[in-house]
């Protein structure tokens, strides 16, 4: 008995695939961006220490109670903050390139993203919700106009 479990449990399990991404062609590439985290990412960081270090304490992190969940969301004062990576949610403002393999699956994922987040500020707005969506880019050029900005909402 002792040993089935003990072959059970040092198994090396298989990863498999759930078909919603195409079959990488490199590996490495694959690896990378399977390594890519959906929170607590730097930008998202750097933002909450930001907010901390202006006083601006007392938001929630993706609270599931709010549609959308908002990366930082002040409840009481109905304002949402919706942390984006220029790459995966296509920043107006930097000119990222398509990944050159697997351009069909990339450019209906992008617009999937888009649309998500479009209907996400859409919805929050609706019942009454001031939103900011900050780029990645524009945090690390002046994140003090943007802080400033999320001041002023807030008082």
């Amino acid at each position: 008995m002792f040993n089935f479990l003990y072959f059970v449990f040092m198994k090396k399990v298989e990863y498999i695939r759930d078909s919603r991404s195409p079959i990488p062609t490199n590996e490495a590439v694959s690896k990378v961006m399977s390594a890519n985290k959906a929170k607590n990412t730097k930008p998202e960081l750097l933002l909450r220490k930001e907010l901390c270090e202006n006083d601006l304490r007392g938001y929630r992190l993706h609270p599931k109670t709010v549609p959308g969940r908002p990366d930082v969301c002040y409840i009481s004062k109905r304002v949402a903050i919706f942390m984006h990576g220029c790459f995966w949610h296509r920043c107006p403002h930097c000119d990222y390139p398509l990944p050159k393999n697997n351009r069909k699956f990339w450019v209906e994922k992008f617009a999937k993203n888009k649309m998500r987040d479009n209907k996400k500020r859409k919805e929050l707005r609706k019942l009454g919700w001031k939103v900011f969506t900050i780029w990645e880019c524009e945090l690390q050029k002046n994140v003090n106009k943007l802080i400033n900005n999320i001041k002023n909402e807030l008082v």
